[in-house]
């Protein structure tokens, strides 16, 4: 802080509380709330404008998108040899390979060769054109739009407003609020790095940082639109989109209460000296503003943030395609051909049995499979009852745990939490949010 905005931190707020500020953060968020969250209604398909966008592009130029997704997937499965990631650790090592793999199967499909039961239409081609096809697409639209959503003050109005209820319902700091939001709206990715950069300047606590980690990051909403697409739920896209957001967020009012994110240490990042936060007691909505108005202040102008966050988009959709085209038909082989995801299921089934699903043996394979890649379990009940897509589609966002990028991801910061214990918040977030999630599907739908 300089030396004026330390003597009178005033004139900061007179100097950002502009007109061109206040327009850059209502104009821009609207457009951003606009794009995700208002159903409207073109030739005869009531749907949220990024879906009617995507649908346009996927319509504009259905000869090239193959060869586009084929150029992504290749740039994704040898960029962490490019950038020398591959070899950090056993899990890069093994994940960079399955990039490779998927690499393979992509040309195999779009090519037409290799075994006969890769091009069944429920597997490779249903992979293909089901999946890898909108997000490949969705991703980087999506990240567009994400920019107006979250890079003009929006998050940072909302994060100070949440402070009073951070500390004693989900036992973070206030400024985890921001994190949350940033995670859930913007991407696991973008909130972990965040979590991490934060942990490391001693803001956070291990155990704080472990709850932000695995209680907050989970795939953003243009990967929810994926999921409820894929299920047939974006004629109720709303509800399904705040019931996730509020089943996530309660899942994990519990889950921090539970073994193992209970019992976390409370020391800093190498036992540095931690850094309390600034708490405000009062005029919280003019504070609120201010934080808004100083980040729409220092924001970049449109299209540099449109590029960046672009570039960001296609990145991310690098890193995922190749690992959905190899882990997802690993996932969908391992379901089809073996029985691992039904020996799982039973971890789940005394729940969606006790829930009274429909199909409750059908609903915990499905909800098993989200540990390999979070779109298996929509894939395996598309032709369930809606209850039932509905409640999966729910758990496919809020277990937040799955191997194909997320576990790596939180591996590859410096918080300190294993493998086991991943897998045992996934089951405990699992089982919860099929409980709680069930009577509301039940109560809405």
């Amino acid at each position: 802080m300089s030396k004026i905005e330390t003597v009178n931190p005033e004139i900061k707020q007179i100097r950002t509380n502009n007109s061109k500020n206040i327009a850059k953060f209502s104009v821009y968020s609207l457009i951003g709330i606009f794009m995700f969250f208002i159903p409207i209604t073109i030739n005869g398909k009531s749907s949220i404008m990024l879906d009617h966008l995507v649908t346009f592009v996927r319509d504009l130029v259905p000869n090239l998108v193959p060869y586009y997704l084929l150029i992504i997937i290749a740039s994704g499965a040898i960029y962490p040899f490019v950038k020398g990631t591959w070899k950090k650790d056993k899990v890069n090592i093994v994940l960079s390979f399955f990039k490779i793999l998927g690499l393979i199967i992509a040309f195999m499909i779009n090519f037409q060769f290799g075994p006969a039961w890769l091009f069944t239409p429920d597997m490779g081609p249903f992979l293909f054109n089901s999946l890898v096809t909108p997000v490949g697409i969705l991703v980087p639209i999506g990240a567009v739009f994400l920019a107006m959503l979250v890079s003009y003050g929006l998050l940072e109005f909302i994060g100070v407003l949440m402070q009073p209820i951070m500390r004693p319902v989900w036992k973070t700091p206030g400024r985890s609020a921001i994190d949350a939001v940033a995670s859930f709206v913007g991407s696991y990715s973008i909130g972990l790095l965040i979590t991490n950069r934060v942990f490391k300047e001693g803001k956070y606590t291990i155990k704080e940082a472990a709850i932000i980690a695995t209680g907050f990051s989970t795939v953003s909403a243009t990967f929810m639109v994926v999921v409820a697409k894929t299920l047939g739920l974006m004629d109720i896209w709303n509800i399904y989109f705040w019931v996730t957001l509020i089943v996530t967020f309660l899942v994990t009012v519990i889950t921090v209460r539970l073994w193992p994110l209970s019992k976390m240490s409370d020391g800093y990042y190498n036992d540095i000296d931690g850094q309390p936060e600034e708490k405000f007691q009062k005029d919280r909505l003019k504070v609120a503003w201010k934080e808004a108005m100083n980040v729409a202040e220092q924001a970049p102008n449109l299209l540099l943030n449109i590029w960046m966050n672009l570039k960001d988009g296609l990145v991310m959709t690098m890193a995922i395609l190749p690992s959905i085209m190899s882990i997802g038909l690993l996932g969908l082989v391992l379901a089809e051909y073996t029985p691992v995801f039904d020996i799982l299921g039973y971890i789940f089934y005394p729940f969606t049995w006790l829930v009274r699903l429909p199909e409750p043996f059908l609903a915990a394979k499905a909800a098993s499979m989200e540990i390999a890649e979070m779109f298996l379990p929509a894939l395996l009940v598309t032709e369930a009852t809606l209850i039932t897509k509905f409640v999966i589609g729910v758990v496919s966002v809020s277990a937040i745990i799955f191997f194909s990028a997320v576990v790596p991801v939180i591996l590859s910061t410096d918080i300190p939490i294993s493998i086991l214990k991943l897998l045992v918040i996934w089951i405990e977030r699992t089982i919860l949010t099929i409980v709680i999630t069930a009577p509301i599907a039940y109560l809405l739908l």
